[in-house]
């Protein structure tokens, strides 16, 4: 027999070559490998590290126990202790509340004394629905998970006769403070009870019930500071420490459900999770988790695949499930409510969402987009108005505009159903013609008078677009008379524009400009002109009618140059209470606050849109990093996110509620979005990398195409969009008028 041993060699160098590559591919087969939860912890990111399943009711994550700005989500990587691990989050916002239901074990005699873990970041673990932390002072091993309604623990504990899981119903940081908590234990495994507080959310409700895998032995109770000897105890901070014993790296698992509604909303969930199979919960929340995140495959350097995906799993963490198993809910009616046929969901962070994490929901999360409309008008019916800023059953009434209505309105003009629209659009309308937050006087003078109210060029600019949002549903809707007078209040942001200046600026109740502007002042709070920022940044607010603000200058060439000095001129701010939410400057663009998340994208609709693909590009290559510290300001439940996963991909809804995305510059080389029918819609960047930034040319589905955006309806339909990018400008690609995106005043002008 004639044996080859070159052939050989060559086939089992080959074979050896396919198997490395295959584990290679293992290795990072999944999205869920690219998600790194720590990022935002750190810096002004304010977001949490823990277990949640997409969009759940449950944010199982550590807190710190410290006060302060950079706390908000209860825990920031700078910080060395753990005081308790709670069952809500907030994520990335700019005010802090939640943490509530907070447990610790411990192998420590405490009533009412706080407990302090020291910990260190290389014993500490965080990944899609799950997070594990060794506490160093006891050595007991934390893991955390989550289903939908229950936060799974898992505590390995060390050899110890006064083993404890400590309930401490009183613990708060930030705004919130316990205003009743109530604990008792039912058995020698069960406990249930609830906490209502007040801070951002005026009367918050969060009833539990919790079920350990260990028999207890015996328990300590402590009502507001005092010893207690019984099983159950109501106060305004309850306590409770539920003793055993445990042998060396015996393990204790324990399941806690919530509900807003009542104590038996959440025993029905505990109810639901059958077993003690930590690893199964844990697995089923990685499932959920690749799933999602599965809806967008993409390719590219694995840095940014990794900012791209944990990107795209925090615009997947709020809003929040909040009716329970039964459908029940606490309102802002200050009662019981039922969500019948739909889930409703809380923690709308709208004045940052509605510009791009909202548009996203409508391509990747469509069955759930009318799960939130169904839930904003809910809130309609139980206070009369739209939500704001809903935070666990209430009207915080943070932030300016009325920005539910963006959210419906693009939901309506993108044909999706399984909602009411008549209904939808009353509750619109009902928002604009409020007489709070200053909408009567901004009807009144065409303007919101700085005299009448404070923050009133922002209020006037965010009007005037929810108002053009109004309009284009009425007209869907053959409502011809309601469409014209809200067309005509969608002009109104022209009232604030100084041409003397090319800024936006306030005007009193007379007429007169306010005195003394300076462009770079920011005041934060009350008496401030502009809301978290200055004239720099809030100037360019008219998504619906940038030709109309270009024709405010002059000539493209003035709004250009204008848009150009933004990001040269000097970083700086001035004023004795400049907004910290206002950072990641490139001189006065801020990225770090939503206001200025459109307006690199600008310039395609002055005819020069090689520089949109120029600092878009800057933007992504040095706001987002993959560390702690890789968000250049508040993640805002997903804003700050969404605007990178669809930037990454090469486009952004300036207008967010007009299906149009337009072009920047991809920095990933492929996007493939699995749209709904089962379709796809792909985006390929040719020839991409750091250096080749430009567009050269485009083809959609084989053939060239010289505009600069895509609509939502061509993405439906499935497809390929190619960008061959290289180093230099082309100047002769997408500068065409019937190239740019479309403005009201251009759809005015062609009436």
């Amino acid at each position: 027999m004639n044996i080859n041993v070159n052939k050989v060699r060559f086939f089992l160098m080959l074979l050896m070559a396919v198997s490395v590559s295959q584990i290679f591919a293992q290795q990072k087969a999944k999205k869920i490998e690219y998600v790194n939860p720590f990022i935002g912890t750190g810096g002004h990111g304010h977001t949490y590290p823990g277990a949640t399943v997409p969009f759940g009711m449950v944010q199982l994550s550590p807190d710190n126990g410290s006060q302060g700005w950079d706390w908000v989500s209860g825990y920031h990587y700078t910080d060395s202790v753990i005081a308790g691990f709670s069952h809500t989050h907030l994520s990335g916002t700019g005010i802090g509340d939640l943490a509530d239901i907070s447990v610790m074990p411990t192998i420590k005699l405490v009533d009412s004394t706080k407990i302090r873990e020291h910990f260190s970041h290389k014993n500490e673990k965080a990944s899609p629905g799950y997070y594990s932390v060794l506490l160093d002072d006891s050595k007991i091993k934390v893991e955390l998970t989550a289903s939908q309604n229950v936060g799974w623990h898992r505590y390995t504990f060390p050899k110890s006769e006064i083993a404890s899981i400590r309930f401490d119903l009183g613990f708060a940081i930030n705004w919130d403070s316990p205003v009743e908590t109530y604990l008792k234990i039912e058995n020698d495994s069960t406990v249930v009870g609830y906490r209502k507080s007040k801070g951002w959310a005026d009367d918050q409700w969060v009833f539990f019930a919790a079920q350990l895998s260990k028999k207890i032995i015996g328990f300590s109770t402590v009502k507001d500071g005092l010893n207690s000897g019984f099983k159950a105890e109501r106060g305004k901070k309850v306590v409770a420490s539920l003793i055993f014993a445990t042998t060396d790296q015996e393990q204790v698992t324990m399941k806690v459900a919530l509900s807003s509604a009542s104590i038996e909303g959440a025993r029905k969930a505990l109810e639901a999770e059958k077993g003690w199979d930590f690893d199964k919960t844990r697995k089923s929340a990685e499932q959920t988790w690749e799933k999602e995140l599965a809806k967008i495959d993409v390719s590219g350097t694995e840095e940014n695949k990794t900012i791209f995906y944990t990107a795209l799993y925090h615009t997947y963490v709020a809003p929040t499930v909040f009716s329970d198993l039964d459908g029940n809910y606490k309102g802002p009616n200050g009662q019981v409510n039922q969500a019948k046929g739909f889930k409703n969901y809380s923690v709308f962070s709208l004045w940052d969402t509605f510009r791009a994490a909202n548009p996203l929901y409508t391509l990747v999360q469509p069955e759930r987009v009318p799960d939130f409309i169904n839930s904003f008008l809910a809130f309609y019916n139980e206070s009369g108005l739209l939500p704001v800023w809903p935070l666990a059953g209430n009207e915080t009434n943070c932030m300016t505009g009325y920005h539910a209505v963006p959210v419906i309105a693009d939901a309506i003009l993108k044909g999706f159903k399984g909602f009411d629209y008549e209904k939808a659009y009353e509750a619109m309308k009902a928002s604009s013609m409020q007489n709070i937050r200053g909408t009567d006087a901004y009807r009144q003078y065409k303007y919101l008078p700085q005299d009448k109210k404070d923050e009133s060029v922002t209020i006037t600019l965010e009007y005037a677009y929810d108002d053009w949002c109004i309009a284009q549903v009425a007209k869907k809707l053959g409502k011809t008379d309601d469409y014209n007078i809200y067309m005509s209040r969608a002009g109104y942001y022209a009232n604030l524009f100084d041409k003397s200046t090319g800024f936006m600026r306030a005007k009193n109740s007379d007429g007169q400009w306010v005195p003394n502007f300076d462009p770079y002042y920011s005041e934060h709070g009350a008496k401030s002109q502009y809301t978290e920022g200055n004239a720099w940044q809030h100037s360019w607010f008219v998504p619906h009618d940038p030709q109309g603000l270009i024709n405010l200058f002059g000539s493209k060439t003035a709004f250009v140059a204008k848009l150009d000095s933004l990001f040269t001129v000097s970083s700086e701010m001035t004023g004795a209470n400049k907004s910290p939410d206002v950072s990641g400057f490139i001189g006065q663009y801020a990225h770090g606050n939503e206001p200025s998340h459109h307006i690199a994208y600008l310039y395609n609709y002055a005819g020069q849109p090689w520089k949109s693909q120029e600092r878009v590009r800057e933007i992504l290559r040095t706001m987002y990093a993959a560390k702690p510290d890789g968000l250049s300001g508040n993640e805002d439940c997903g804003q700050m996110s969404a605007w990178y996963v669809l930037s990454s991909m090469g486009i952004y809804p300036v207008n967010p509620a007009s299906g149009v995305y337009v072009f920047g510059s991809p920095i990933l080389n492929s996007a493939k979005i699995n749209v709904a029918g089962g379709k796809s819609f792909t985006i390929k960047a040719i020839n991409n990398s750091n250096e080749n930034i430009y567009i050269q040319s485009a083809s959609l589905n084989g053939k060239p195409y010289n505009k600069t955006y895509i609509t939502h309806s061509d993405i439906l339909k499935g497809g390929v969009l190619v960008f061959t990018m290289g180093k230099t400008p082309n100047k002769k690609f997408g500068v065409n008028v019937s190239d740019a995106p479309m403005s009201m005043s251009v759809s005015l002008s062609a009436k």
